[in-house]
């Protein structure tokens, strides 16, 4: 070896040698194991504790029954960790993406979730839930954001070709077959003997419609008893033994049945059929698009998971009993 490059050499292991005392003369780091605090990190991102067990507290809060046992709780546990791990990988996405929800989408998502209760009750709702409204807002802001994912990221590549469409109404004809209809309307009256006084006023002219606004009993009387069209079974069985052996423009014989005295008069009549492709085409497209797109979600949604760090705490999460102490609302 020459000279220069055996000086090299020697220099390069005494450079390890002195690391080599250096590490040793110090105590080697402790191998921390997992946080306590957290149950689970998705892609470097942390589920802590505290947030895992207000949400499973609400989960269980649902349930019915005494409190549940740890077998009990172990299944809600496991089914809140994939939503809760799911809902943060959708959430990256749509950060990576760009994509956001303004303050002003998130009250008008708010608004329409209010909407849905008696005024003043609303408040009321979340308490129970032991919500704030600033959770709320949150959890709308995410819900709103992962649909924006999906709108943006997912269904605009679903489309439905005419193959498909043709495909799926041929696969599916029993589901476009109409029944056979009748159109038909009627009175109802207490007493038989005043079902016999309006029989006899329509043998000799009177029309129907302006009968049964007078005297009829039932509801439709308001529109001369019109029933509409409707296939066997939907009506009563009497109304059916009776107007689909009727033609049309006939008006049956006093019925009897546990609201009545009826009469019944056919005003039109469907023949059973099949409703052609272009007349359900847009019911079919939106079963195909509705189909497509939760696969396409499913698909996503799989390949965000195949492709991310998600890192369980075991330990932490069997520490996990049940409900936990309830927080102040913030």
């Amino acid at each position: 070896m020459r000279p220069a490059s055996l000086r090299a050499s020697l220099l390069s292991w005494s450079t390890v040698l002195l690391l080599g005392v250096g590490l040793g003369g110090c105590r080697a780091p402790t191998q921390e194991g997992p946080d306590p605090a957290v149950v689970a990190t998705v892609n470097g991102e942390s589920l802590s504790r505290t947030d895992f067990e207000q949400e499973l507290g609400r989960e269980l809060a649902t349930t019915e029954g005494p409190e549940p046992t740890p077998e009990e709780v172990e299944p809600f546990k496991r089914a809140l960790v994939d939503t809760l791990v799911k809902r943060m990988l959708l959430l990256q996405a749509a950060k990576q993406n760009n994509i956001a929800v303004t303050p002003e989408e998130v009250d008008r998502g708010v608004l329409r979730l209010s909407g849905d209760y008696p005024a003043g009750n609303f408040n009321e709702v979340l308490a129970q839930g032991q919500l704030s409204m600033a959770e709320l807002r949150a959890r709308e802001a995410s819900r709103l954001t992962i649909e924006k994912l999906f709108t943006h990221h997912v269904y605009s590549r679903v489309a439905v070709t005419e193959e498909e469409l043709r495909a799926y109404y041929a696969a599916h004809e029993a589901d476009y077959q109409e029944p056979e209809e009748v159109h038909a309307a009627q009175m109802v009256v207490k007493g038989l003997d005043e079902a016999r006084r309006l029989q006899a006023q329509l043998k000799a002219g009177k029309k129907f419609s302006d009968l049964a606004r007078r005297y009829s009993l039932s509801a439709d009387a308001k529109v001369g008893g019109d029933l509409g069209f409707f296939p066997r079974g939907q009506m009563p069985p009497a109304f059916d033994e009776v107007v689909f052996k009727l033609g049309v423009g006939q008006v049956s014989d006093v019925v009897s049945t546990e609201y009545g005295y009826h009469l019944f008069k056919v005003l039109d009549r469907r023949s059973a059929r099949k409703r052609e492709l272009a007349e359900v085409r847009s019911k079919v497209e939106g079963r195909l698009l509705e189909t497509k797109r939760a696969q396409a979600q499913e698909a996503f949604e799989k390949e965000l998971r195949d492709k991310a760090q998600v890192v369980v705490n075991e330990a932490t999460l069997q520490t996990i009993r049940g409900r936990p102490v309830p927080q102040a609302a913030k």
